[in-house]
């Protein structure tokens, strides 16, 4: 008889087996929702808890009623999912420890820029969650799985998590299942301009500490008002026509300011702690508009930016041209503002001004470089010295351990 027992589901199997049949795969994006609302549309309050937080959700909760999150996004197959109890998760489901930094964005992850919207939303959440690391990182744009990041963002990444960028690969058909997720689905909409400066000197003082780079003041040499230029080119595209002449210009009025030196480099040449390195011992950043420019997230608060842009970008490229004049400002530091090529060929046959410049090279006006250049120097110049006579400079240590810290 207990033999005849033991081979005989129990009522709490069949309650499984219920629950199991409950189970629902539906669109990761669903079509008849709007953008910003359609992935997992089945919950639709994202909460901005803690307080200022980007718009996220946290899954098992009370709004999924306990049930965990499943994903099915199979190569070439739409990724569909489901909310499972995890005594009852889809048949074939793999279910995975710990917590996953589960990511939705229009926007690339390869492009350092739109791949740091996607990220700086988890960094202030993980600050303000004990600072748990990731396990898992579901990575999707407009719906679709993502095999990875950019070498930068990942190394970011990992600095700000203290945890290797382990990516879900969804390469069976089978569902996965998530113990744990906090879900992006709006990049950093809700965010705070707090939360967000917070998020930022976070990552760099991680970056800072992976990379080996401490006492940041100090290394402007015996006078802490030293002032350092760095000229960050970019190759191809946007990038300068004559980067010696270029370099010559600002060369030549560093050299009217006391204790002023400027190194010039090609970004391309970088490894991200040269980048974080380079940066971090730079007081003003001269660079044409480019994703190169997202390293300014290294650079001390109250440094300062000058942006260069191609001919047809004032007249065509819209509110996106001024991303890092955003960011800088969001980052504490100082965009003194930009220079449009006013030259270039003419576009024959084509009254779309941005398609045809907007990849063009950069030329130059030494005049104008020359003069903005000088403004800028002597300004930032004698910031550095006021900030020096304060003894401002010997208090950066315990800041950056305050922007190191979890809260």
């Amino acid at each position: 008889l207990s033999g005849a027992l033991a081979g005989k589901p129990t009522a709490t199997d069949d309650l499984v087996e219920r629950l199991r049949g409950t189970n629902t795969f539906l669109p990761l994006r669903d079509a008849r929702e709007r953008p910003g609302q359609w992935f997992i549309s089945a919950l639709k309050n994202d909460s901005s808890e803690p307080e200022g937080e980007a718009r996220n959700l946290v899954l098992p909760s009370a709004a999924s009623y306990g049930r965990v999150l499943c994903v099915a996004a199979p190569p070439g197959v739409d990724a569909t999912y489901a909310l499972a109890w995890r005594d009852a998760l889809p048949r074939g489901a793999a279910l995975r420890p710990g917590l996953a930094f589960v990511s939705e964005s229009f926007y690339d992850y390869r492009n350092p820029w739109h791949g740091l919207a996607a990220l700086a939303p988890f960094v202030s959440w993980h600050t303000r969650s004990g600072c748990a690391p990731p396990a898992r990182w579901p990575l999707f744009q407009n719906g679709a799985a993502r095999s990875g990041m950019s070498g930068w963002l990942t190394t970011l990444a990992q600095a700000a998590t203290g945890a290797e960028m382990v990516v879900e690969p969804f390469a069976t058909p089978e569902p996965v299942c998530f113990e744990m997720a906090v879900v992006f689905r709006r990049n950093m909409e809700g965010l705070s301009k707090e939360r967000l400066r917070v998020a930022y000197d976070f990552m760099r003082c991680k970056a800072r500490a992976h990379c080996g780079v401490v006492d940041v003041p100090s290394k402007a040499g015996d006078d802490p008002s030293d002032l350092r230029v760095t000229l960050l080119f970019r190759s191809g595209t946007k990038a300068f026509k004559d980067e010696a002449a270029v370099t010559r210009v600002f060369e030549k009025e560093c050299a009217h300011v006391a204790g002023c030196a400027v190194t010039a480099v090609q970004e391309d040449n970088l490894t991200f702690c040269d980048r974080v390195r380079l940066l971090s011992d730079t007081d003003v950043l001269i660079s044409s508009h480019g994703a190169q420019m997202t390293n300014l997230l290294f650079m001390e608060p109250g440094s300062s930016i000058m942006e260069f842009y191609p001919k047809g970008w004032r007249e065509r490229a819209g509110g996106g041209q001024f991303v890092y004049r955003w960011m800088a400002a969001k980052a504490g530091m100082r965009h003194e503002g930009s220079w449009w090529d006013p030259d270039g060929e003419p576009c024959p046959g084509s009254d779309d001004v941005l398609s045809c410049y907007k990849d063009r090279q950069i030329g130059m006006d030494a005049d104008y470089f020359a003069q903005w250049a000088a403004k800028v120097f002597t300004m930032a110049k004698e910031r550095k010295k006021f900030l020096a006579a304060l003894g401002v400079m010997a208090e950066e240590g315990p800041r950056q351990a305050v922007a190191c810290s979890c809260n």
